[in-house]
């Protein structure tokens, strides 16, 4: 038998890509240039409401169908493609034949119900002509409070990618409460990235990208290609809403722009007017405004693993197992491959990893809640469903979700 069957029987498989160590005396610091760009594999864009509609709110099919064929050409290239969209309560305001946007929660809810399944629908229609499947994925703040729906939500994206749709993504504004809603899709978009792990989010919108001043008072202000620290200047100056269709400004770009870059993630802003404007940006040309990420994106999850998050209980792993972590590592730890369970914890939430002396080799997030794992101990991964009545996964631990303590 080979040492790599060996490992896999052990409860690891998937040895690919090495799981890196995380030094317990600070960060790494990551200077990202605008090739590196190229290198992106999962992509979020979010479109704002004045890139997809004209000013009276009905939809701009020409923009649509550009949107939708740049998007469906780089997923057939091999990239993982995610739409955040704005749009719904300008389309809906049209189709009620509304005046203006409604001043109450329960009007912006009403247009947003009504707009939500046109837009839908037209998102539908024109990726089918491009061969490409789409999914509607509707989230609250609810997804980042909830473990429980963070969880459901992240594995619902990753199965979604797997299969090779691109998901269309907005705030579910017909049921959230004013204290559960997002408020804006800039902001949903650094959610999405993070709940994804995605490299990159590209904000398209009215705006080219960040500008020394306002360009609409002070016409000399000029348009800041890179951002590596946003200071409190920089939010400072941002403005307020650039269109009468759209709930964002530059306020609410730079608020994203600080949630992505702190969570590992590069973000760019440029105008959704810009021709081939997400094909430009991914080929490392100086389109918009680069907010470059403090550290790896990879780096900071495991360090999320390593320091900050709280362990809810253990799981300890057999010798194979054991060598295979310390040897290979960027292995998901497979049920075959655990001889105990302790502690009372559900699934999403974060357990140490240790060897039968109990000595803690490494943290990750587990996908099956405590009494699900004591019933799967020593199993194929072929016997889950069996056992537990369902199947999420194969492993107990995915790698990616693997930090390796030294």
């Amino acid at each position: 038998m080979t040492s790599q069957a060996s490992a896999c029987r052990s409860g690891l498989c998937r040895l690919s890509v090495r799981i890196m160590k995380i030094p317990f005396n600070g960060m790494e610091k990551m200077l990202v240039e605008r090739k590196d760009l190229k290198n992106a594999k999962r992509i979020v864009v979010k479109v704002g409401s004045s890139t997809i509609t004209h000013a009276n709110g009905k939809c701009d099919f020409a923009r649509i169908d550009k949107l939708a064929r740049e998007l469906a050409d780089w997923q057939n290239q091999g990239k993982e493609m995610i739409l955040v969209t704005s749009g719904a309560v300008a389309v809906g305001v049209d189709r009620l034949g509304l005046p203006e946007k409604p001043k109450t929660i329960p009007g912006k809810q009403a247009a947003a119900a009504v707009g939500q399944g046109i837009l839908m629908h037209t998102y539908e229609k024109i990726f089918a002509e491009y061969g490409q499947v789409v999914a509607q994925v509707l989230l609250t703040r609810m997804e980042t409070i909830d473990r429980h729906r963070y969880t459901n939500a992240r594995n619902t994206f990753m199965e979604l990618l797997r299969q090779r749709v691109i998901p269309i993504v907005n705030e579910n504004d017909v049921v959230a409460l004013d204290e559960l809603k997002i408020g804006d899709n800039d902001n949903m978009s650094a959610l999405v990235a993070s709940i994804v792990d995605a490299d990159l989010v590209i904000i398209l919108s009215d705006v080219d990208g960040l500008y020394t001043a306002n360009p609409q008072t002070h016409p000399d202000a000029k348009l800041v290609s890179r951002v590596e620290e946003i200071t409190a200047e920089i939010e400072a100056s941002a403005g307020g809403a650039g269109s009468s269709v759209g709930t964002g400004g530059m306020f609410t770009k730079i608020q994203a722009a600080k949630n992505a870059t702190t969570s590992g993630i590069n973000l760019v802003i440029a105008s959704g007017s810009e021709k081939d404007a997400i094909s430009r940006i991914l080929e490392g040309e100086e389109v918009g405004t680069l907010f470059v990420s403090k550290e790896n994106r990879l780096q900071f999850r495991k360090r999320w693993l390593a320091f900050g998050a709280r362990i809810m209980g253990s799981v300890t792993v057999d010798e194979g197992c054991e060598k295979a972590i310390k040897k290979a590592g960027g292995c998901s730890i497979l049920p075959v491959g655990i001889v105990g369970v302790k502690g009372d914890f559900e699934a999403g939430n974060t357990v140490s990893v240790l060897t039968k002396e109990g000595r803690e080799i490494a943290r990750g997030l587990c996908h099956y809640s405590s009494e699900e794992l004591k019933k799967i101990i020593g199993c194929q991964s072929c016997e889950i469903e069996e056992k537990v009545g369902h199947k999420a996964f194969d492993e107990v631990i995915h790698r990616d979700d693997l930090v390796i303590l030294n």
